[in-house]
């Protein structure tokens, strides 16, 4: 019998409606999850697509101004070397910040599952609990 199904049969029963509702919820909360997380890729993906090419046609239009006007745009070397040095660092920060931000997502899903792992044995507990407490005052029959 599938859990509709049981719930169903006991529709007169609050928790049995209640968890037929909860369960209605989170599957439509689980049915959006993939959506969102492709439009948010869609997203960030246009973004740096914009953004690339916002930098290239500025440096393109400026380039094109320099020419025109005659202005020389030859630099020293060792300007040459600093902003190249400069550029190297900044690419491995932020590569160095990405692998901290995926680790750090990483973790708080872990963080989460252990939390899920724990509920579900807090849940039992108290469930072991509440037997031993109804077992203690319940009178038996011999």
């Amino acid at each position: 019998m599938s859990k509709n199904e049981t719930t169903h049969e006991n529709s007169k029963d609050i928790f049995s409606v209640y968890q037929e509702n909860v369960n209605k919820l989170f599957d439509g909360i689980k049915q959006s999850v993939p959506q969102y997380h492709q439009s948010v890729t869609n997203v960030q993906q246009e973004y740096l697509q914009a953004f690339e090419n916002v930098v290239a046609s500025t440096i393109g239009l400026n380039h094109e101004y320099v020419k025109k006007a005659g202005i020389a745009t030859n630099i020293p070397e060792a300007t040459l070397k600093v902003i190249r040095d400069t550029t190297e660092e900044f690419v491995k920060a932020a590569s160095l910040q990405n692998q901290i931000t995926l680790a750090t997502i990483d973790a708080t899903q872990q963080n989460i599952k252990t939390f899920n792992d724990n509920a579900k044995s807090f849940a039992d507990l108290n469930r072991n609990i509440m037997q031993s407490w109804i077992s203690a005052f319940t009178t038996k029959n011999n």
